[in-house]
Protein backbone atom coordinates (compact mmCIF):
# COMPACT_ATOMS: atom_id res chain seq x y z
CA UNK A 1 0.00 0.00 0.00
CA UNK A 2 0.87 3.19 -1.02
CA UNK A 3 1.72 5.97 2.14
CA UNK A 4 2.34 9.42 1.97
CA UNK A 5 3.79 11.41 4.82
CA UNK A 6 2.58 14.95 5.39
CA UNK A 7 4.72 16.91 7.81
CA UNK A 8 2.97 19.94 10.23
CA UNK A 9 4.87 21.37 12.70
CA UNK A 10 5.57 18.75 15.20
CA UNK A 11 3.20 16.47 14.12
CA UNK A 12 3.91 13.42 10.96
CA UNK A 13 0.79 12.27 9.55
CA UNK A 14 0.59 9.13 6.71
CA UNK A 15 -2.51 9.03 4.94
CA UNK A 16 -3.63 5.24 5.18
CA UNK A 17 -3.06 5.60 9.25
CA UNK A 18 -5.53 5.92 12.08
CA UNK A 19 -5.61 9.29 13.21
CA UNK A 20 -5.76 9.51 17.23
CA UNK A 21 -8.61 12.26 17.94
CA UNK A 22 -8.71 13.01 21.80
CA UNK A 23 -11.43 14.16 23.96
CA UNK A 24 -10.47 17.69 23.80
CA UNK A 25 -10.87 17.57 20.16
CA UNK A 26 -14.49 16.08 20.27
CA UNK A 27 -15.40 18.81 22.44
CA UNK A 28 -14.25 21.47 20.16
CA UNK A 29 -15.91 19.97 17.18
CA UNK A 30 -19.56 18.95 18.48
CA UNK A 31 -20.31 22.42 19.36
CA UNK A 32 -19.21 23.65 16.16
CA UNK A 33 -21.48 21.12 14.13
CA UNK A 34 -24.48 21.41 15.99
CA UNK A 35 -25.62 24.55 14.16
CA UNK A 36 -25.18 22.53 10.78
CA UNK A 37 -27.46 19.82 12.11
CA UNK A 38 -30.09 22.31 13.57
CA UNK A 39 -30.65 24.48 10.36
CA UNK A 40 -30.31 20.91 8.13
CA UNK A 41 -33.69 19.76 10.24
CA UNK A 42 -35.09 23.43 9.63
CA UNK A 43 -34.84 22.98 6.18
CA UNK A 44 -36.20 19.71 6.20
CA UNK A 45 -39.41 20.64 7.91
CA UNK A 46 -39.84 23.66 5.97
CA UNK A 47 -39.65 21.04 2.71
CA UNK A 48 -42.63 19.25 4.21
CA UNK A 49 -45.93 19.71 2.37
CA UNK A 50 -48.97 20.98 4.72
CA UNK A 51 -50.38 17.33 6.72
CA UNK A 52 -53.82 16.24 5.84
CA UNK A 53 -56.05 16.78 8.88
CA UNK A 54 -58.95 18.86 11.17
CA UNK A 55 -57.77 22.46 12.42
CA UNK A 56 -60.19 22.93 15.08
CA UNK A 57 -61.25 26.86 15.91
CA UNK A 58 -60.51 26.33 19.54
CA UNK A 59 -56.99 26.20 19.13
CA UNK A 60 -56.27 28.54 16.40
CA UNK A 61 -54.62 31.52 17.58
CA UNK A 62 -55.91 34.57 18.01
CA UNK A 63 -54.73 37.64 17.36
CA UNK A 64 -56.55 41.35 17.53
CA UNK A 65 -55.04 43.70 14.42
CA UNK A 66 -54.84 47.69 14.73
CA UNK A 67 -58.41 47.46 12.75
CA UNK A 68 -60.26 45.43 15.83
CA UNK A 69 -60.61 42.37 13.87
CA UNK A 70 -59.90 39.01 15.77
CA UNK A 71 -57.85 36.73 13.27
CA UNK A 72 -57.43 33.12 13.67
CA UNK A 73 -54.88 31.46 11.74
CA UNK A 74 -56.25 27.95 10.86
CA UNK A 75 -52.82 26.97 9.30
CA UNK A 76 -50.27 27.47 6.62
CA UNK A 77 -47.68 25.85 4.72
CA UNK A 78 -47.17 24.32 1.36
CA UNK A 79 -49.26 22.03 -0.75
CA UNK A 80 -47.53 18.67 -2.08
CA UNK A 81 -47.34 20.23 -5.80
CA UNK A 82 -45.69 23.24 -4.44
CA UNK A 83 -48.24 25.86 -3.80
CA UNK A 84 -48.27 28.05 -0.74
CA UNK A 85 -51.62 27.66 1.17
CA UNK A 86 -53.17 30.02 4.09
CA UNK A 87 -56.31 30.00 5.55
CA UNK A 88 -57.84 31.90 8.49
CA UNK A 89 -61.07 33.23 9.45
CA UNK A 90 -61.86 37.37 10.69
CA UNK A 91 -64.32 38.92 12.68
CA UNK A 92 -64.52 42.64 11.27
CA UNK A 93 -66.35 45.22 13.16
CA UNK A 94 -68.91 47.14 11.61
CA UNK A 95 -67.07 49.75 8.76
CA UNK A 96 -63.53 47.93 9.17
CA UNK A 97 -61.22 47.24 6.54
CA UNK A 98 -58.31 44.92 6.61
CA UNK A 99 -56.09 47.41 5.18
CA UNK A 100 -56.57 50.89 4.82
CA UNK A 101 -56.34 51.13 1.06
CA UNK A 102 -56.62 48.61 -2.08
CA UNK A 103 -53.74 46.37 -2.46
CA UNK A 104 -51.96 42.99 -4.18
CA UNK A 105 -49.90 39.88 -3.87
CA UNK A 106 -48.74 37.27 -6.07
CA UNK A 107 -50.79 34.60 -4.34
CA UNK A 108 -54.83 34.50 -5.15
CA UNK A 109 -57.42 35.25 -2.20
CA UNK A 110 -60.98 34.13 -1.64
CA UNK A 111 -63.50 34.73 0.94
CA UNK A 112 -66.15 32.79 2.75
CA UNK A 113 -68.65 34.88 4.12
CA UNK A 114 -70.41 33.26 7.12
CA UNK A 115 -72.02 36.14 9.15
CA UNK A 116 -72.72 39.76 8.01
CA UNK A 117 -71.87 41.68 4.63
CA UNK A 118 -68.64 42.43 2.80
CA UNK A 119 -68.01 45.02 0.17
CA UNK A 120 -64.94 43.07 -2.22
CA UNK A 121 -63.51 45.56 -3.97
CA UNK A 122 -62.03 44.24 -7.29
CA UNK A 123 -59.94 47.07 -9.22
CA UNK A 124 -62.64 49.56 -9.39
CA UNK A 125 -65.61 47.27 -9.56
CA UNK A 126 -67.74 46.62 -6.20
CA UNK A 127 -69.25 43.63 -5.52
CA UNK A 128 -71.63 42.82 -2.23
CA UNK A 129 -70.64 39.50 -0.53
CA UNK A 130 -73.51 38.38 2.09
CA UNK A 131 -73.71 35.18 4.20
CA UNK A 132 -72.78 31.97 2.11
CA UNK A 133 -71.27 34.03 -0.91
CA UNK A 134 -67.91 33.57 -2.11
CA UNK A 135 -65.39 36.32 -3.36
CA UNK A 136 -62.15 35.71 -5.18
CA UNK A 137 -59.56 37.88 -6.83
CA UNK A 138 -56.37 36.44 -8.89
CA UNK A 139 -52.97 37.00 -8.37
CA UNK A 140 -51.54 40.58 -8.37
CA UNK A 141 -55.32 41.99 -8.73
CA UNK A 142 -55.73 45.37 -6.84
CA UNK A 143 -58.29 44.67 -4.20
CA UNK A 144 -59.76 45.39 -0.75
CA UNK A 145 -62.20 44.67 1.53
CA UNK A 146 -64.65 46.21 3.71
CA UNK A 147 -67.36 45.07 6.35
CA UNK A 148 -70.15 47.49 4.76
CA UNK A 149 -73.45 45.66 7.38
CA UNK A 150 -74.39 47.01 11.04
CA UNK A 151 -72.86 43.75 12.42
CA UNK A 152 -69.57 42.17 12.80
CA UNK A 153 -68.68 40.17 9.61
CA UNK A 154 -67.43 36.99 10.07
CA UNK A 155 -65.67 35.47 7.11
CA UNK A 156 -62.76 32.79 6.07
CA UNK A 157 -59.44 33.70 3.70
CA UNK A 158 -58.41 31.16 1.63
CA UNK A 159 -54.81 32.09 0.18
CA UNK A 160 -53.18 29.85 -2.48
CA UNK A 161 -49.91 30.85 -4.35
CA UNK A 162 -46.87 32.19 -3.97
CA UNK A 163 -46.26 33.69 -0.55
CA UNK A 164 -49.34 32.33 0.60
CA UNK A 165 -47.83 30.18 3.57
CA UNK A 166 -45.80 33.07 4.55
CA UNK A 167 -49.16 35.12 5.66
CA UNK A 168 -49.83 35.03 9.32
Amino acid sequence: MFRRTIYSGNNTLSIGEAMAITRRDVCTIVPALLPLVTTAKLFAAADQPLASGAFSFENAPMHVANNSAQVRLMFHGKLATGEGLEVHQTMLPPGGSPTPTTHHHPHSEMWLVREGTIELTVKDKKFLLEPGSVGFVGSNQEHGIRNAGIISANYFVVAVGPGAELQT
